[in-house]
């Protein structure tokens, strides 16, 4: 039965998800349970696609991701597919008629990744549309349940909470990004005179995208909102920690939450949510 399978395939994608971000775990565990999967679904194909271009240096990464891209649109067309990630998110796209653009835009934003560049504002802001933005309105089409109107409402704001998560991803991870695989994301930064100056110039426009977004999550149904409240918190709390370290620290050391202080959060968003304080 193809039901097992489908099992099967959510499995991955939920395995996936667990093994590669403790933190976004944590926020599928507080959304309604029948939004597990779903999400589960969508970042497991998310990350599988950033792992190719991150990740598989002994291989013909173009050639991988190309195969992938096909692959996404095939299954999705089939309505299966024997790549056990690929067919959950098949199903999610089909179930809450994710535009398909969206997923283009993601697996551009893919290839950009395949070259080391410089990048320019306009690119920087493609960059991030396709990165983050639009995965966070693949979500918004599971939150919102196929309610066209809800998720025209939303839409800006799951943009802004996209956008702000990837940027403090880009402080967090500037490490690896620029010394290992040769990435400079933020537009017109010489990373040689990379300073605290610059730092918190990025910092204020994380800081609008996460004023923004937070409207959006009060707004959010019931069912999503306790989830989506926790990766907020987070990510803030990262923020925090990042902007208490100086920029050179930054370009040497991957500022990282601790396990016990990610429980504590979570706790802590549980009895907020509860409070009906978001």
């Amino acid at each position: 039965m193809k039901k097992i399978f489908d099992t099967i395939s959510v499995k991955s994608s939920k395995l996936a998800t667990r093994a590669y971000s403790t933190s976004f775990s944590m926020g599928i565990y507080f959304l309604n349970k029948e939004l597990h999967n779903p999400i589960y679904s969508i970042y497991g194909f998310v990350r599988f696609a950033d792992e190719i271009v991150d990740s598989f240096e002994d291989y013909d990464k173009r050639y991988l991701l190309n195969k992938f891209k096909n692959d996404t649109y095939e299954a999705i067309e089939q309505k299966i597919s024997l790549n056990p990630i690929l067919n959950a998110f098949q199903q999610v796209v089909n179930q809450y008629e994710i535009d398909h653009k969206l997923i283009e835009i993601f697996l551009q934003s893919m290839e950009m990744d395949l070259e080391k560049k410089q990048y320019t504002q306009e690119v920087y802001n493609q960059y991030i549309l396709g990165s983050a933005e639009v995965v966070g309105l693949m979500c918004l089409h599971v939150f919102t349940d196929n309610n066209k109107k809800q998720y025209e409402e939303l839409k800006p704001y799951a943009m802004k909470l996209g956008a702000a998560f990837q940027k403090i991803n880009f402080l967090r991870d500037m490490k690896a990004d620029y010394h290992d695989l040769g990435r400079t994301y933020f537009p017109n930064v010489d990373m040689n005179k990379f300073n605290n100056h610059v730092k918190q110039q990025i910092e204020q426009e994380i800081e609008a995208d996460l004023k923004d977004a937070l409207i959006g999550i009060k707004k959010l149904p019931s069912s999503s909102k306790g989830g989506v409240y926790l990766a907020y918190v987070y990510y803030n709390s990262l923020f925090k920690k990042i902007k208490n370290v100086p920029a050179h620290k930054i370009l040497n050391e991957r500022i990282r939450i601790s396990n016990g202080k990610k429980i504590g959060l979570m706790i802590n968003s549980l009895l907020q949510s509860k409070m009906k304080l978001v």
